[in-house]
């Protein structure tokens, strides 16, 4: 409401429809505005169409960091299709396996529910600028879509052009570049220049870090552990050991030996392989794989998708800098690894969005959480060259390290429940602004 005690409803632009996108989507409708969300492929949730991992290690609390500020639906929605629960794997523990093939149509089922207009097909292109401002993007068919503010939330993977020169070439991945076009950078068609994450070698990018096997092509055995225990770990002979692609991979934080010396694999509806690709021939070798065959990408034992070429400088608001009403989450806003990561940043650029349409100070949230301290962590890194070489994930790695030493790791949810109340952060993306 204004002075006048009049409505006004702000427009909000989400370009990118996986679990950033469709987070930014929820929050700002819940803020008051009008959403419409646009996504270049048929289906919502990107890279969590060959997902499936939430609540490991750190991810737990941040879960439910986001479900007491007012930000749990798309936790609810894992929790409710999830296969299995509170499981230990190498490296990890007290993990749910979601249903990959149930969780996309729930969600846009339930953006439907909250009159989220949803744009499906449609590839952006093109910018339209006022000066520092966005004033509108350009599809590939021709229309404009004017907003009030946008949220890009485009991810990092792709073109086939980088999977070809960073990588082994184009996967047929299930982003489906040939198919729906490649990925364009919304902040830097505004002029702002994209950040590229290195491996440890210095090369741009990483390969994706997983596959998804057709759960149908393993043994009876291995079908069968996976639906009892969600896990199943198959040793590897020596010579089929390569350690070298466990630099290659951007979950560092599964790039521990059991995953160079194994096969792991966990039970998402289809049987997911922890390895950026592993050749056919080779894997048919191995007892219970015989059969085996990609789901995806489907020449996923030649190679992955390359991801972290395109990352926005933003502030810890999530907003792009250099640009007035332009913000961003999941990895256009850092090298940020998982799903969890993805709903934290998506979710703050989405609410913060529409505080800046109602010319309100943004959300800074606190270094005392652990998405607080995660987003702003990230974000001093990615100016160093040592930065630039690592990944950030509640999960693993060096920040689930950061997070145990400063104490905001935690499986008990009413320690959590009162960290986010004493803070003044109950339900705060619960308000309309």
């Amino acid at each position: 409401m204004n002075g006048l005690g009049v409505l006004i409803v702000y427009k909000t632009v989400i370009i990118g429809g996986g679990f950033a996108g469709c987070a930014a989507a929820i929050t700002a409708r819940k803020a008051g505005s009008e959403v419409i969300l646009i996504e270049k492929t048929d289906l919502l949730l990107g890279l969590g169409n060959v997902g499936g991992i939430m609540r490991n290690n750190g991810r737990y609390t941040a879960a439910e960091e986001n479900i007491a500020m007012g930000a749990g639906e798309l936790f609810e929605m894992t929790d409710k299709c999830a296969l299995h629960k509170n499981v230990d794997f190498p490296g990890h523990r007290h993990a749910s396996f979601f249903d990959i093939i149930k969780l996309e149509p729930e969600v846009a089922r339930f953006l439907k529910r909250m009159d989220i207009e949803v744009k499906m097909r449609t590839r952006i292109i093109n910018v339209e600028m006022d000066g520092s401002r966005l004033d509108a993007i350009v599809a590939a068919n021709g229309e404009w879509i004017r907003g009030d503010v946008f949220v890009e939330a485009t991810g990092s993977a792709g073109p086939m052009g980088n999977c070809a020169e960073y990588g082994n070439g184009c996967s047929m991945c299930v982003l489906r570049c040939p198919a729906f076009g490649p990925r364009v950078s919304i902040s830097q068609k505004a002029g702002i220049p994209d950040i590229t994450g290195r491996r440890k070698n210095g090369q741009p990018g990483a390969f994706s870090g997983s596959g998804k096997i057709e759960i149908g092509s393993l043994s009876y055995e291995l079908q069968r552990l996976l639906k009892e225990e969600g896990v199943a770990v198959v040793p590897l002979p020596k010579e089929k050991i390569v350690r070298e692609k466990l630099e290659q991979k951007v979950c560092q934080q599964y790039a521990l030996d059991e995953y160079a010396e194994n096969i792991v694999l966990l039970d998402t509806g289809n049987a997911k392989i922890m390895s950026p690709y592993f050749p056919l021939e080779h894997l048919r070798t191995v007892p219970g794989f015989e059969n085996a065959r990609y789901a995806d990408p489907y020449a996923g034992g030649k190679g992955n998708s390359i991801r972290y070429m395109s990352v926005a400088e933003r502030d810890d608001s999530m907003k792009v800098c250099g640009i007035d009403n332009l913000f961003c989450g999941g990895e256009k806003a850092g090298l940020f690894v998982g799903h969890t990561e993805a709903v934290s940043t998506g979710s703050l650029a989405g609410h913060n969005a529409v505080r800046c349409a109602a010319g309100k100070e943004p959300l800074i949230l606190p270094r005392e959480t652990a998405i607080g301290d995660l987003i702003a962590y990230a974000g001093e890194r990615l100016v160093t060259e040592s930065g630039l070489r690592n990944r950030y994930t509640f999960a693993g790695d060096e920040f689930f390290a950061r997070m145990k030493e400063k104490g905001l790791y935690s499986t008990d949810v009413s320690v959590i429940q009162e960290r986010i109340d004493v803070l003044g952060l109950t339900g705060i993306y619960e308000n309309a602004i």
